[in-house]
């Protein structure tokens, strides 16, 4: 309670999170805008049977069934930024912008928008082919409508990546995590729905059983999100002066999933979408590959092994062991026992193999475990791997967390400057 009283009595807080609640709801409310020249009903029939777009549906909070103007969601600006980060290993230009400071990284982002326009024209182009093929689904089929749903689902996407920009500037929380969480949980109400009804129908104990399933799978990942190798670090005494510095001894943390929710929305990106554009094709090799991925088996062993390659590949990029050995020589750092410079990188690179391995296994048994223990209990619960599969709650976990975060930082903030002028009061007394 004090804490919801401590944020109504901070006024830009107030007007930030106000902001942050506006912005979702207009967010929510282009999700149900249909695109023009198309047969909702129809549409929503063939995403119903079609379950290899479930994960991109979520994730755009239901649009993408409902074929709004938001229906590419948030993923375009998503993976354009994905591509620029896993670039900047290849590209030496892109990683001396990354290096640049604030001009560098504005010049970054706006490659990231440049990306994000030709992913969404692309994709619009191949979602548009893909409902062109269903019967009755296109009042007025053809290149007219394939251009007016490219440009429409683009401007969608600029749209939302527009706004996640707002709310992070003026919002609390980081705009396009929220948006991604606003899409997810908009569904979960919708989901328990079809679970209790598919419960009475059937056995009333399999509800229970998978609301008890989801709390340890909620659990599980709070704990595993919040673990990390703490590497004990020691700072040498030097003098400056009259002044004696260093001494210190802190800890350099390594969470176990360095790299988050990056690797399965990666690898979903990869399986996902271009198998249902395969699965059109009847011959050849495209046709193979397309029947082999309906295997639930096959997509869930590729699944697990692009987790796995994108798990240590984002980790090598968001943390370099030679740098933070450098960084700890250069302001007298070391680890007890490890000579600085190469050794403590050599170290640091192993203890990161071993946590990453962890970490990978952590998040592929997240991903794929609930959608075989939701078969189990039931076939027809097959929705509910998407709504609560790892990938849908460590986005939902990991943005609630950070949100949290931030909110105590402004309430910490505020507490810290009324306790400094009650000091300055004090000392001219």
């Amino acid at each position: 309670m004090s804490g919801v009283q401590g944020i109504a009595k901070i006024p830009e807080l107030r007007r930030r999170i106000l902001f942050t609640l506006v912005a979702l709801i207009l967010y929510r409310f282009g999700s149900f805008l249909p695109i023009p020249g198309i047969d909702a009903e129809q549409l929503a029939e063939f995403f119903q049977a079609n379950t290899i777009l479930g994960f991109f549906n979520l994730i755009a909070g239901n649009a993408l069934r409902q074929m709004s103007i938001f229906a590419l969601g948030v993923m375009p600006y998503i993976s354009a930024s994905i591509i620029f980060d896993l670039l900047k290993v290849v590209s030496p230009r892109l990683k001396e912008l990354s290096q640049e400071g604030e001009e560098g990284r504005k010049k970054l982002t706006q490659y990231t928008r440049y990306g994000t326009v030709a992913l969404s024209l692309f994709q619009g182009f191949m979602l548009s082919t893909l409902i062109s093929k269903q019967a009755g689904a296109v009042y007025i089929p053809g290149w007219q409508f394939t251009v007016i749903t490219m440009i429409t689902l683009c401007t969608g996407t600029c749209l939302l990546m527009w706004l996640g920009e707002q709310i992070t500037n003026r919002g609390i929380g980081n705009g396009i995590s929220l948006i991604l969480f606003a899409g997810i949980a908009a569904q979960i109400i919708s989901h328990f729905q079809r679970l209790f009804e598919y419960s009475a129908k059937t056995n009333p104990m399999s509800g229970f059983i998978v609301i008890g399933f989801i709390v340890c799978l909620i659990a599980f990942i709070v704990f595993m999100e919040r673990g990390q190798r703490r590497i004990p670090i020691q700072y040498a005494k030097r003098i400056q002066g009259r002044k004696m510095y260093g001494g210190q001894t802190t800890h350099l943390p390594l969470k176990i999933n360095t790299s988050g929710v990056i690797p399965p929305i990666f690898a979903s990106s990869l399986l996902t979408f271009p198998n249902s554009i395969l699965q059109f094709y009847t011959v050849g090799f495209l046709a193979l590959f397309a029947n082999a991925m309906q295997n639930q088996t096959v997509f869930d062993l590729l699944y697990i092994g692009l987790i796995v390659f994108f798990c240590y590949f984002y980790t090598s990029i968001v943390f370099n062991p030679h740098d933070v050995s450098e960084n700890l020589k250069k302001y007298g750092g070391y680890i007890p026992g490890i000579r600085p410079g190469g050794p403590t990188a050599e170290y640091l690179e192993k203890v990161l193999s071993r946590i990453t391995l962890g970490g990978a296994i952590y998040i592929a048994a997240a991903c794929v475990v609930p959608g075989i223990i939701f078969n189990l209990i039931g076939p027809e619960l097959q929705f509910m791997g998407y709504a609560f599969g790892g990938t849908s709650v460590i986005i939902l976990i990991g943005v609630a967390l950070d949100t949290v975060s931030q909110i105590e930082s402004h309430l910490l903030s505020r507490h810290y400057e009324g306790f400094m002028k009650q000091a300055k009061i004090r000392g001219r007394r």
